[in-house]
């Protein structure tokens, strides 16, 4: 089994201690975000490895060192946009991600970490033009210590709609989705880029977009875990969405619980609402954020 810590909050940025205690205690309880009754996920015993998605790794450093000490292989999922504040407000700046994600790949290879340019979004503030150049810039800064980035354009859920609808009504920009062949047509020059410093663009869960230089992304990849690890992790394909590519994994996060305000998330529908439910986590809990009181 492969555990995701999380595509729904940023884990390592803001409960490494409840993580910590969890990972000693073997076990966590996860609340169904679907309805029914919460899970309860092992995480020592029957585990091939972990994914963990971040913007911070920072915090979260002495909880891969254990991980490592336990015998588990990881990949540190790690989103780096360089987006303006207006877009990403609460986001550590970009230095400290770019020196963070270098450490991650000199202490455990580059195998160890993916760079996530994702989503793309198209705003005054970031129009084509200038996501090539920013991208053309990370990429150079990143060279050596990535072997992939996976990018994917914005995709319009409910909430990631509703925050960027209010953020540019507060904020005063505008905001588009392009065609598919300009998206085409952008994703071809971002791929080229990072061909030239040594890594392979792939798209996340956009088939629509895929060529024969670009592929589909497994952000859940059992076969980059069993390299990491020099065993084989038997994982069948099982995305979380149409057109995923991801190996089947347990997710120990929660909704609405990352305080960092992007725009576009579709995980938050309600920043101050995440602010609260961090300010009542209980690291010793169970639960990363225990279920809502009957």
């Amino acid at each position: 089994m492969i555990v995701s810590a999380s595509y729904r909050t940023d884990i390592p940025a803001f409960y490494g201690q409840w993580f910590e205690n969890r990972f000693r205690a073997g076990f966590c309880r996860v609340v169904n975000p679907y309805g029914g009754p919460p899970a309860r996920v092992a995480m020592r015993e029957g585990v091939d490895g972990y994914v963990f998605w971040t913007r911070h790794a920072g915090p979260f450093l002495p909880a891969l060192a254990e991980v490592r000490r336990a015998g588990l292989p990881f990949i540190v999922q790690y989103t780096l946009t360089g987006y303006p504040r207006a877009l990403e407000e609460g986001v550590i700046d970009e230095a400290t991600s770019l020196a963070l994600i270098r450490r991650l790949s000199d202490e455990y290879g580059s195998r160890a970490v993916v760079w996530r340019y994702d989503p793309i979004l198209l705003t005054e503030l970031t129009p084509p033009e200038w996501h090539v150049q920013n991208f053309s810039r990370l990429a150079s800064r990143l060279a050596g210590a990535v072997d992939e980035v996976v990018a994917s354009f914005v995709q319009p859920y409910r909430k990631t709609d509703r925050n960027l609808a209010a953020a540019a009504r507060a904020r005063h920009f505008s905001w588009w989705t392009p065609p598919a062949w300009e998206k085409r047509q952008a994703i071809a020059r971002l791929a080229g880029i990072a061909q030239a410093h040594g890594m392979a663009l792939r798209l996340c869960t956009q088939p629509e977009l895929e060529s024969d230089a670009v592929a589909g992304a497994r952000c859940i990849d059992a076969q980059r875990l069993a390299d990491l690890s020099g065993r084989p992790i038997e994982a069948k394909t099982k995305g979380n969405r149409p057109g995923c590519l991801c190996s089947e994994s347990r997710d120990i996060g929660a909704y609405d619980s990352c305080p960092q305000g992007c725009v576009y998330c579709y995980a938050v529908g309600s920043r101050n609402r995440a602010k609260d439910r961090l300010r009542g986590h209980d690291p010793d809990g169970e639960f990363l954020i225990g279920p809502a009181p009957c």
